[in-house]
């Protein structure tokens, strides 16, 4: 049983330091949060250093997640789903977070250079060494996935049971495949990026901010820059200055209100910015509102790309 959201430690070892991240998962706690995800690579380690610190006395009541895939060293090994790479990292983030255990350990991308096989069996092995409870995939496409799943059915090995997607607003590309897949196979999704990188809270175009990860960071310039997004982002700041909520929290509502999403992943540099997305806890997103939101952006076209099934215009009803 997880909360209904969960936070994402990606800034804890940054631009949060050790004290604003304890603050953080203070009140992350005091509002009931139980999940808290985190990752090898984040801040080098650090972020998992400071997270087993702060549930060192509450293990037993909280969920933590890491992942495994991106290079943590120049070393040629110091990387990927290798069993190789996997059976060093995993001992390495154990150490960091101070535990014997994970409750839920993920593979962070999909590993062209690895057979599926060789990753999955050493995972199964994790698990049947209780130092990992339950395995999921980050940034997996559905058919990876789906042949992860097939993989494990077939050889008796424990399977991915929760996905981490990217997900939000302007990024829907989830609601083709992924989502229907883990929906289909009972599937946990802990999908992150709910803010679109701070995109959607409004802050880029009406604050102009000083810092940001928009201004500083290529991979979020790319991943959040086309010209459309601006005018979304300014129709959406308008539907929620009308609905009296703060942006952050509705862009937060807006991908928790998916049937297929278990709690999405928030995060922040401050209390402040983390108050916005818990306040999402305290609210509830009407239908009519969240059909007005989704008008905002254009539905993508189903994985047949046969558009008209969605009209009268097909061959019939199946």
């Amino acid at each position: 049983m997880v909360s209904p959201l969960c936070f994402g430690t990606m800034s804890f070892g940054g631009i949060a330091d050790e004290a604003m991240s304890k603050a953080m998962f203070n009140r992350c706690r005091d509002k009931g949060i139980n999940f808290f995800d985190c990752a090898n690579v984040y801040e080098k380690g650090r972020s998992e250093e400071i997270l087993g610190k702060l549930i060192a006395d509450c293990r037993d009541e909280v969920i933590i997640t890491s992942k495994v895939y991106f290079k943590t060293g120049p070393d040629v090994n110091a990387g990927g789903s290798s069993r190789y790479h996997i059976v060093r990292a995993i001992e390495a983030s154990l150490q960091r977070l101070r535990t014997d255990y994970i409750d839920l350990y993920f593979i962070h991308r999909f590993d062209e250079k690895t057979p599926i096989e060789e990753t999955l069996h050493i995972l199964d092995d994790l698990v049947r060494q209780g130092k990992v409870l339950y395995l999921g995939a980050s940034n997996f496409a559905a058919w990876q996935v789906a042949k992860a799943l097939g993989i494990s059915s077939k050889m008796g090995w424990s399977r991915f049971e929760c996905i981490q997607p990217m997900y939000n607003l302007v990024k829907r590309q989830a609601e083709v495949e992924i989502l229907p897949m883990a929906a289909s196979e009972k599937i946990g999704v802990i999908s992150y990026s709910p803010l679109g990188g701070g995109l959607l809270s409004g802050k880029y175009l009406l604050q102009k901010p000083e810092v940001g990860r928009l201004l500083d960071n290529k991979m979020y310039q790319v991943r959040y820059g086309a010209e459309w997004m601006q005018e979304v982002v300014l129709n959406f700041n308008n539907l929620a200055r009308e609905a009296g909520i703060n942006p952050a929290t509705l862009a937060v509502l807006w991908v928790a209100a998916h049937p297929a999403i278990t709690a999405p992943i928030i995060g922040a540099r401050n209390p402040d910015q983390l108050r916005q997305s818990l306040d999402a806890l305290d609210h509830e997103l009407t239908p009519e509102l969240y059909q007005r939101l989704s008008d905002l952006t254009p539905a993508p076209p189903p994985a047949t790309d046969r558009n008209e099934e969605k009209t009268d215009f097909n061959y019939g009803l199946r």
